[in-house]
């Protein structure tokens, strides 16, 4: 019979429709104003914690929706924006700096929903609110330490050829080696330069001595502060991503700015601490020919250096690094075996493995430390101006006895907490930044800019859609009426699949959707009008209704194919926003193609397939 689906073809297109409408059901429920709540090192967050701040809103009477502890720390929801910051500036006055108070949106989902990954879509900054950083990477830092690199180098060079030197210092960006004969400087030149091509070296006799005045070129000087800049970008992304922000904008600006965007994030504070916490390991070994009470008292060894431990006590550790945080691939955090302490898995690259196995075979028995190092971020009053800046702050985490030889796989102790295990090796794991960075911009956009942003472009959709809506039902009466049920099916289907790909919806994105609505009723057009035609030419209702879908299915898959081709070049060569739209635009085509051509039949079809009819309402 004509006009008739298989029933495994109408069940299909129901079951679609149905999983649509749960996934894209999050979205009605949003998100609501939260504090997370989260420990530092030396504290935690337990139910005194929870107890103790549910207490504190109560008695300031702030009302919260709910209160829960989890593995993240305390999460607080409230109903509104305005309960949320009164209660941010009094948890922080109460805790004090022992904890962090982070603002967050929460989803409102069901439990149920949540339990079958059921999330609403992302939205971005425009919607959502959020951050906006422009960051200045110091390459003056990179260049300072590439001149450290080559010091430290050509000492290893120089001794292990038996070149004899006075001294290899570093001034400004020179590098100066002094020797006590013209033949052992040209010995240490020939040497250098069969190790690199990037320094210019001239010889000068000053200071009763030969000297080689070593400066690096101004290629390999751009080709590091480019470096610098690229493996900023990326070990930022890594680090954003690890800490679960959603679709954050990272890219370079300039040959030296970074911009950043994080949607949803409100606490700029946190973000900064996030964004500009550079964390790395150096591995020293332990003077043990000197005492500490020597050092202390200012005869520090030229080839030393003196510590502070976590405890407060000192220990004196030579200057030359085994290893830095540079050589580690992969972190992971766990607990010792036989202690049961919190530890750091450390697995490390080729050369970093070659380093620290012939470290500890030729130092057995001799203790060796890891020196945790932190660039924090701080801001300074200088000539009445807040100037920003880095703290370097050092401290040894850990000392124990090199019992065996080992390379490329150990684990290090002395952390206080698993919280601190699993930061650190986050931290280890996205890598620490080539450079520090420096905050020169920074954009707040709040949730009320970008809620109503929303309202906006949801008032759009929904005009967009009823003008359609009245066109198709006042133009193709009964027919309009069905291709406007596949209409708001295909919408449903485009919520559906951005919150399943947990996509970011952007305002180019909403475009993308009212544009989509406009183009998902052409395909009826075409089967509606090829119908009529057929109607004209004295065929059967059910013959016209066959041959209007058989006949239009061409056209509809040329134009949509198309489309389709310009939507996926703007994405693969477009950036941020018109990538935004490029996405939305690609869903909405292939949902309605489903809805237009599959969703209308299967509905014309239950309505009129398959009876004797001499009328049709189109």
């Amino acid at each position: 019979m004509l006009n008739q689906y298989p029933t495994w073809k109408y069940l299909l297109i129901l079951f679609t429709v149905l999983i649509g409408a749960i996934y894209a059901l999050p979205n009605i429920y949003g998100s609501n104003p939260a504090l997370q709540i989260s420990a530092t090192r030396t504290t935690t967050v337990d139910t005194r914690t929870e107890a103790q701040l549910g207490s504190l809103l109560k008695s300031k009477k702030i009302p919260f929706r709910s209160m829960r502890l989890g593995d993240d720390g305390l999460l607080i929801r409230f109903s509104n924006v305005e309960q949320q910051l009164k209660a941010s500036d009094l948890v922080k006055k109460e805790l004090g700096d022992n904890y962090t108070v982070a603002l967050n949106l929460a989803p409102a989902s069901p439990t149920w929903l949540t339990d079958i990954h059921a999330l609403p879509m992302y939205l971005g900054l425009d919607l959502r609110g959020g951050l906006h950083f422009l960051m200045a990477v110091d390459t003056e830092t990179v260049i300072r330490q590439a001149y450290e690199r080559y010091s430290n180098d050509f000492r290893g060079l120089l001794r292990g050829k038996k070149i004899r030197y006075l001294a290899i210092n570093q001034h400004g960006q020179t590098l100066k080696l002094k020797f006590r004969t013209a033949a052992l400087r040209d010995q240490a030149k020939n040497a250098i330069r069969s190790q690199t091509h990037d320094l210019t070296l001239h010889d000068e006799d000053a200071e009763g001595a030969y000297l080689i005045i070593g400066r690096m070129t101004k290629k390999a000087l751009h080709n590091l502060e480019l470096h610098a800049v690229q493996q900023n970008v990326i070990t930022l992304r890594n680090r954003v991503n690890e800490l679960g922000v959603a679709e954050p904008v990272i890219q370079q600006q300039g040959d030296s700015h970074i911009v950043v965007q994080l949607p949803g994030i409100q606490d700029s504070a946190r973000a900064k601490k996030i964004l500009s916490a550079t964390a790395t390991l150096e591995f020293r070994l332990v003077d043990v020919d000197h005492t500490v009470a020597s050092a202390q008292a200012g005869h520090v060894p030229p080839g030393s250096r003196l510590y502070r431990e976590r405890n407060g006590r000192y220990v004196l550790l030579k200057k030359r690094v085994i290893i830095t945080g540079d050589r580690i691939t992969h972190a992971s955090s766990g607990f010792d075996q036989n202690s049961g302490s919190p530890t750091v898995m450390i697995s490390l690259d080729g050369a970093g493995a070659r380093s620290m196995a012939r470290t500890t075979k030729e130092n057995l028995k001799k203790p060796m430390a890891v020196v945790f190092i932190e660039h924090k971020p701080i801001t300074l009053m200088v000539d009445g101006k807040k100037v920003a800046t880095t703290r370097k702050v050092e401290e040894v985490i850990n000392v124990a006895t090199i019992q065996g030889v080992f390379s490329s796989r150990f684990q290090i102790t002395g952390l206080s907490s698993p919280k601190e295990s699993q930061n650190l090796a986050l931290l280890l794991r996205a890598g620490a930044l080539a450079a520090p960075i420096r905050i020169v911009e920074e954009r707040t956009i709040g949730p009320s800019l970008g809620q109503d942003n929303i309202d906006r472009g949801t008032r759009s959709v929904i005009i967009g859609m009823l003008m359609v809506v009245v066109f198709m039902g006042v133009w193709y009466r009964g027919f309009g009426m069905v291709a406007n049920l596949a209409l708001v099916m295909n919408l449903v289907l485009i919520v559906a699949l951005l919150s399943l790909l947990q996509a970011t919806l952007t305002m180019p994105g909403i475009a993308g959707i009212v544009l989509t609505v406009g183009m998902a009723v052409d395909a009826n057009v075409l089967i509606f009008e090829r119908i009529r035609e057929e109607l004209r030419l004295g065929n059967t209702p059910q013959s016209s209704i066959q041959a209007g879908y058989d006949k239009a299915l061409s056209t509809i898959a040329d134009a949509n194919i198309t489309t389709l081709i310009a939507a996926v070049v703007l994405y693969i060569f477009g950036t941020g926003p018109i990538k935004g739209f490029a996405i939305t635009l690609s869903i909405g085509i292939v949902t309605s193609l489903f809805t237009a051509i599959m969703g209308t039949r299967a509905i014309i079809n239950l309505i009129v397939g398959g009876r004797r009819i001499k009328k049709l309402s189109i």
